[in-house]
């Protein structure tokens, strides 16, 4: 009941705050940039479009498919989209100009950086990659630049392939590449549902991420992805990343408010889409470095005494 009170509240504008005025009630539209249909941020991202259509009537919503992270602040900078999944170091970005124009609104969870191969193959290890067929991800994600940067720390070549998830999946399956890179929450459900078809393995990430703190930052983190994740799959250490909800700084500051407090007060009802959404936690959100907290996000941590 506490729930529904809550999400009912929404419809009908913010009550956290002391003093609001009619003026302050969140419009305009909120184009979310996502990724792929098979993985994690078109699931959320779809989510938050429904209680965004539920619960910000003034607002109008849709949903982009995108290559995920990378076109997703680009989306973001040419004004194709109005709020964005994306990874924390592709937030950071390559041009001194994406913290002056970007914010925050929360830091969501971490993705896990995947290798997958086939089971019954000869890759065993990192090593093993070396002169094979892999998919590094699709052209403007963040997959293909996380993996990139992996193979170089590596000092690792591979013949590269540049195809989305579900490319990916379906060219391991058919034996045109040995291996592919993503980068997902856990579970990705495209990995979860090749894993039920066919026998696959994760490649351990360890000895990678220093390297990769050293040389770009301190992005990377040790993760291990549970055997109970995928089918058949040991504990394997993996690369975790944390993913951010990230606007232009220029969002007005009630819609920005209205984005923020959904994300908490949905959570419940987000994560029956994916488990991702619950891992949402008040005291890690507000942590978004290089990338400043948007004050309408701001205004919610505070009255939340965050």
């Amino acid at each position: 009941m506490r729930r529904r009170a809550l999400l009912a509240a929404l419809a009908t504008g913010p009550l956290l705050t002391a003093c609001e005025s009619e003026g302050d009630e969140a419009t305009g539209t909120l184009r979310i940039a996502t990724g792929s249909p098979g993985a994690v941020y078109y699931r959320y991202g779809t989510a938050i479009a429904e209680l965004a259509r539920r619960f910000l009537p003034n607002v109008h919503t849709s949903v982009l498919s995108t290559a995920a992270s990378q076109i997703n602040v680009d989306y973001l900078l040419e004004d194709i989209a109005d709020v964005a999944f994306t990874q924390a170091d592709i937030a950071a970005g390559n041009e001194a100009s994406h913290p002056r124009h970007l914010a925050a609104l929360a830091r969501l969870y971490d993705d896990y950086i995947h290798v997958v191969v086939g089971a019954g193959g000869p890759i065993a290890s990192f090593d093993d990659l070396r002169g094979r067929r892999v998919s590094v991800g699709a052209q403007g994600s963040g997959t293909a630049i996380t993996a990139d940067r992996v193979l170089q720390v590596m000092d690792i070549t591979v013949e590269r392939a540049q195809l989305g998830l579900d490319e990916s999946v379906k060219a391991l399956r058919d034996g045109r590449v040995d291996a592919f890179f993503f980068s997902g929450g856990l579970p990705v459900s495209a990995i979860a549902e090749l894993a039920k078809q066919f026998p696959i393995r994760l490649l351990n990430l360890a000895d990678s991420v220093q390297p990769l703190r050293r040389t770009y930052g301190n992005y990377y983190a040790e993760r291990v992805v549970p055997s109970s994740t995928y089918a058949g799959i040991t504990a394997t250490v993996a690369i975790g990343i944390a993913n951010y909800l990230v606007v232009r700084l220029s969002m007005s500051e009630p819609l920005a408010y209205g984005v923020t407090r959904l994300l908490f007060e949905g959570r419940d009802d987000l994560a029956k889409t994916h488990q991702a959404a619950a891992r949402l936690n008040i005291r890690s959100a507000i942590s978004t470095p290089p990338l400043p907290l948007h004050p309408g996000a701001i205004r919610y941590y505070r009255a939340q005494k965050a």
